[in-house]
């Protein structure tokens, strides 16, 4: 690379750090983080531990972004000296090194773009997965246990915390149906991407004439809500029903009626849990799981009325095939949003799902 094209860079560079300074507002969030950091000294702060819980992670999230942002200004302001020394005298090694730096600092730029991006009223929530296998018996639901995993090795990747809310069994392998809740700042926001349906091909391991076989599984997607949200749920429209918990769990699944179902009667919506001991916790449980549902019913229902008002001729909710997962006659991953193509199969099933979120969250603004 010459060196105008470095300058170049740089100014490329030094235009995006001053964007993203615009659109930060610093003084405001370090203000905040300071009025947080007083909330969480008080002595009676942990009376409301899930009250606490969100303090917490909204000053860790306000605080990731601001020191991170600095750290990027920072390694720009190096690399800026850097420069100026190049210029003043010739030097192969460093100019490679500068190159390489320049490098990285453009790919987290990229990525601090994406956090800014997410800006939706819940994005910052942690978010309720569920992963419900189509008809196909085996095939479909061993399609669900490799998106579940796929799913959790993303989510480690990341450093979320994942729990599994609800957990049924398929008869021969996989899974008839799972609930996750994926904690972390912006869990919701990255993931809200993956809603759809996911389509498999490949030779079925289950199919002793080695033939193709199609299989679907619809993701669901939505934000858990911390009891400051107000969605009106009225007690006469819920059914809740109790049973014994079915997966693993310890010593007091299937031994008491601990896990809950909850059927919302007006929209049918049906939501379970039974990853908590206590009825009492399950019960809550489902019920952020059914403010969630509602959630993105509503919203689905906004995107349904924009679209007929834009004239758009496109499916929105669960018949909608976001990507294809392609194991034979070729390997491919593409999501058919985007367009974007992975030909790295095996990496997309050990989590390496970023770029198709990226891309999507990026097409969807403005």
């Amino acid at each position: 690379m010459e060196l105008s094209e470095i300058r170049n860079e740089l100014e490329k560079t030094a235009k995006r750090i001053a964007e993203f300074r615009g659109s930060l507002d610093l003084e405001n969030k370090e203000a905040r983080i300071q009025e947080l950091d007083e909330v969480m000294a008080d002595p009676n702060f942990w009376n409301d531990q899930e009250k606490a819980q969100s303090i917490i992670n909204e000053a860790n999230g306000l605080k990731d972004q601001v020191n991170e942002f600095k750290e990027l200004s920072e390694t720009y302001e190096n690399l800026e000296l850097t420069f100026e020394l190049l210029k003043e005298e010739e030097d192969p090694d460093l100019q490679a090194e500068m190159e390489s730096e320049l490098e990285e600092l453009t790919k987290k730029l990229n990525d601090f773009e994406l956090e800014l991006l997410l800006s939706g009223p819940y994005d910052k929530n942690n978010a309720i997965l569920e992963l419900h296998p189509g008809a196909g018996g085996t095939e479909s639901q061993d399609w669900g246990s490799m998106l579940l995993r796929m799913y959790t090795r993303w989510a480690e990747k990341k450093g979320f915390k994942v729990e599994t809310l609800d957990y049924l069994p398929g008869d021969e392998a996989g899974i008839k149906s799972v609930t996750l809740l994926i904690k972390g700042h912006n869990a919701y926001g990255y993931l809200k991407a993956e809603k759809g349906v996911h389509r498999l091909v490949r030779i079925s391991p289950f199919d002793a004439s080695g033939r193709r076989h199609t299989s679907f599984v619809s993701c669901d997607v939505m934000p858990e809500f911390t009891g400051d949200v107000q969605i009106d749920i009225r007690n006469e429209d819920l059914k809740i029903d109790t049973y014994r918990s079915s997966g693993a769990g310890g010593q007091h699944v299937n031994t008491t009626d601990s896990a809950v179902r909850i059927t919302h009667i007006p929209t049918g919506i049906v939501v379970t849990c039974q990853s908590e001991r206590s009825q009492i916790q399950n019960r809550e449980k489902a019920m952020k799981m059914l403010k969630g549902k509602l959630y993105q019913r509503k919203i689905e229902e906004q995107e349904q009325e924009l679209a007929e008002i834009r004239g758009e001729q496109k499916e929105i909710g669960w018949g909608s095939q976001i990507r294809s997962y392609v194991f034979h006659p070729y390997s491919m991953v593409k999501d058919h949003r985007t367009n974007v193509e992975v030909g790295n199969v095996q990496a997309v099933m050990d989590g390496d799902i970023d770029r198709f979120i990226d891309a999507y969250l990026r097409s969807t603004i403005k």
